[in-house]
């Protein structure tokens, strides 16, 4: 067998024998070459050994940076609540989740680079970040609190609705409960929350929401009780067919299967219970009065318990620093805590900070059920199919029975949230600087802190709830996380500009409408065409910065037009229809 000395014709050793035969000289000359040869191979190692020390020093150098952007700016570290880790470098080393598991190296390390290059350049920001260009925006004004009716007697009998999932879901099962209160004239009992097994908070109405407030102003449209009548209390409404599941009705259901189905049933027992009750009222075709019944609901009904409102006020007050004066939501938010917000003033006004809020629906339940797949191999896909079977069986069976859409092709199809590195990129691709002050909102990441590398590194100056309240006003709160997203949707909410990942997240919806209600266009918020970044996102081996911007901001500007309500589309989302706002000349 040959060594590798005879397979590149090298002379095992420079004193090596002769062949017979062999001129003296001609040994000689060989000596000479291999000296030579050695020399100049002696220098081609000492280079590089330098350059491998070089790459090593400056990788060091990249990964202490990188460690150190996990510090988020703020008092104290607080760890995510969340049970798994993922150890993200931007350098694209070995990555591991959770114990042990291996990461693929990062898809967008060459675009995180670039970005860091254009954010150190410090250019000026583009106008349209912070302020909407569209004068549309402001002509339309908040008129959901008109009346044209009287109000209901509501003595068909009563309605009972335990709504479930989180804060969101709840709040939008209160508002189509409100409606088919009135539709089926009946009395509507204040609405229960279910228990559930991904958010596991027990929160009731009260401990969100002001219970009286929401009777009184409701009143002139339907009754309201906070219980049923002795009577009926003790009636097995299972038993008598008086209990109607998810199950039962379609999604987005028209009146008329309310009045085909469910009234019947409620003239007979008196009490008509709605379980699980979600989105199960269309938006299309519905009366002018009950559409604009629930806007009412959502924008003036619905107002925070005052517990909620007065932690949110401390957490804006801190989020803007020197405020001279409120916030243009601050009152439909926390109420006379608004004016309980201002700085004393010292000498002149100063002007308030403002501040960004980034909603990263990136928590597991999301990642989970999205079906998509974020780089963590065959160890993140059984942990995601672990979680599914526990807290979405159905998706589960789903996935065993019928032929789902690959992960690659959902991606192509902007069905997958973005990842915090691809909001990172998206942010300083829309031209927001390295200063920016940034709240983020749904810090429970999937992946724990660490995935947060690429953010904190870009934009140190990035705070959440947890960094900007004290363990004392939050103690409260612990443990009922629909509270605490109720602080995370008035921060949200009042922000000078406002980023979501997944335009499909009912915070993020009811976020961005709020904002438009009662915003009087002057509230930006920055909705992400997913399809179109995911096609962007795909040439990140080969794309340069400049071209990356210009299609980025493209795509974003494209979502930004100041249109009327599309048919059959949520009008929490988009309030501007005439059921809801005014459009004024």
């Amino acid at each position: 067998m040959s060594s590798s000395a005879d397979l590149y014709n090298i002379p095992s050793s420079p004193c090596q024998s002769p062949r017979p035969g062999q001129k003296k000289g001609r040994r000689t000359r060989e000596r000479g070459k291999v000296f030579w040869y050695q020399k100049k191979g002696a220098k081609g190692i000492v280079g590089l050994i330098c350059l491998v020390g070089l790459f090593f020093v400056f990788n060091g150098f990249m990964v202490f940076r990188l460690q150190a952007g996990d510090e988020i700016s703020g008092k104290k570290d607080v760890p995510f609540r969340n049970s798994s880790s993922i150890s993200v470098s931007i350098k694209g080393e070995s990555k591991t989740i959770g114990k042990g598991k291996r990461l693929r190296k990062g898809t967008y390390d060459r675009m995180l680079a670039l970005a860091a290059h254009a954010l150190a350049e410090n250019k000026r920001e583009p106008k349209d970040l912070w302020q909407e260009l569209f004068v549309p925006a402001s002509a339309w004004r908040p008129c959901a609190d008109r009346r044209n009716w009287n109000p209901s007697e509501g003595n068909n009998g009563y309605i009972l609705v335990t709504a479930n999932g989180g804060i969101n879901q709840q709040r939008v099962a209160v508002c189509n409960a409100v409606v088919i209160a009135r539709l089926l004239n009946s009395t509507l009992v204040i609405p229960r929350f279910m228990y559930s097994s991904v958010w596991r908070d027990v929160s009731q109405f009260s401990d969100i929401y002001q219970e009286e407030h929401f009777i009184n102003y409701l009143t002139p449209d339907i009754p309201i009780v906070k219980e049923l009548p002795k009577e009926l209390q003790s009636l097995d409404l299972e038993a008598i067919g008086s209990v109607v599941t998810d199950a039962d009705i379609g999604k987005e259901s028209k009146p008329s299967f309310y009045l085909k189905n469910i009234l019947p049933v409620l003239l007979k027992n008196r009490v008509v219970h709605f379980v699980g009750f979600g989105n199960r009222l269309a938006f299309d075709p519905i009366p002018f009065q009950l559409q604009t019944l629930r806007c009412r609901c959502n924008f003036h009904a619905l107002q925070f318990a005052p517990k909620i409102q007065e932690t949110g006020s401390l957490l804006i007050q801190r989020l803007r620093k020197n405020a001279a004066r409120p916030g243009p939501l601050d009152h439909y938010l926390i109420g006379p805590y608004a004016e309980n917000n201002l700085q004393e003033k010292v000498g002149h006004a100063v002007k308030a900070s403002r501040y960004l809020a980034l909603h990263l629906r990136f928590e597991i339940d999301m990642v989970a059920h999205s079906l998509c797949e974020y780089g963590g191999g065959e160890e993140e896909r059984k942990e995601l199919e672990a979680y599914r079977e526990i807290h979405f069986p159905a998706l589960t069976l789903l996935k065993k029975t019928t032929k789902l859409p690959s992960p690659a092709m959902l991606r192509e199809e902007g069905l997958c949230p973005l990842t915090p590195e691809e909001a990172v990129l998206m942010l300083a691709a829309l031209g927001f600087g390295r200063k920016t002050r940034i709240f983020i909102a749904g810090a429970n990441i999937y992946g724990g802190r660490s995935r947060l590398t690429a953010l904190t590194n870009l934009y140190p100056n990035l705070v959440t709830k947890e960094k900007l309240l004290s363990a004392t006003e939050l103690k409260p709160f612990m443990n009922f996380s629909s509270q605490l997203a109720a602080l995370d949707y008035i921060a949200c909410t009042a922000s000078d500009a406002f980023a979501m990942t997944d335009s499909g997240s009912q915070l993020s919806s009811l976020v961005s409408g709020f904002r438009i209600y009662y915003g009087g266009g002057k509230m930006p918020t920055i909705r992400p065409n997913k399809r179109r970044l995911a096609d962007i996102f795909r040439k990140n081996n080969t794309i340069e910065w400049k071209i990356f911007e210009q299609r980025v901001r493209k795509a974003v500007r494209q979502t930004k037009h100041v249109l009327q309500r599309p048919k059959a589309r949520s009008v929490y989302r988009y309030p501007r229809c005439k059921e809801c706002m005014c459009l004024t000349e």
